[in-house]
C-alpha cells in the first residue's frame, strides 16, 4: 500500500517491478463534488473493464468535469478513447505523465500536431 498523492489515504496498489509483475493492478476511480466542479481522480491502469465506470463518473452535466490523471500508471487503447472522448465533451485532463500525455495527443496513433522541420532551410536552395 502506498499514501494517495491527494488525500494522503493507501491506494491498494504498489509500485516496482517485483511486484508489479506479481499482483494484477487495477485502476481506482475517485470522484470529489466541489462546488465549482467534479473531480475524477485516476490511479492505477485504466483499461477497457474499467471505461463504463469511468464515464458514468463523467456523466455530471450540470458542473465542469476534472479528470486527474497524476496517478494513472498506465492506460490501454480504449482507456485512452475514453480520456479523448471526455476531452472532446468538454472535461479538463490535468496532470498526466508525460507518456500518457502523448497517447492523449495522438488520433490513430498518428500525432494530432506535426512540427516544422528546424534549421529553416530546405535542400537544394
Amino acid at each position: 500500500m502506498r499514501k494517495c498523492a491527494f488525500c494522503g489515504g493507501r491506494v491498494p496498489f504498489s509500485s516496482g517491478l517485483r511486484l508489479a509483475s506479481r499482483h494484477n493492478v487495477d485502476c481506482w476511480i475517485g470522484v470529489v463534488q466541489k462546488t465549482d466542479r467534479r473531480l475524477v481522480r485516476l490511479a492505477g491502469r485504466l483499461s477497457v473493464a474499467q471505461v463504463p465506470e469511468l464515464l458514468e463518473a463523467c456523466a455530471e452535466k450540470a458542473l465542469p468535469i476534472e479528470v486527474n490523471l497524476a496517478e494513472l500508471m498506465s492506460a490501454d487503447a480504449a482507456g485512452i478513447e475514453a480520456l479523448q472522448r471526455l476531452r472532446g465533451q468538454g472535461a479538463t485532463l490535468v496532470s498526466a505523465p508525460g507518456y500518457l500525455q502523448l497517447k492523449l495527443d495522438t488520433l490513430d496513433g498518428v500525432p494530432a500536431v506535426t512540427s516544422q522541420p528546424k534549421g529553416g532551410r530546405s535542400k537544394g536552395k
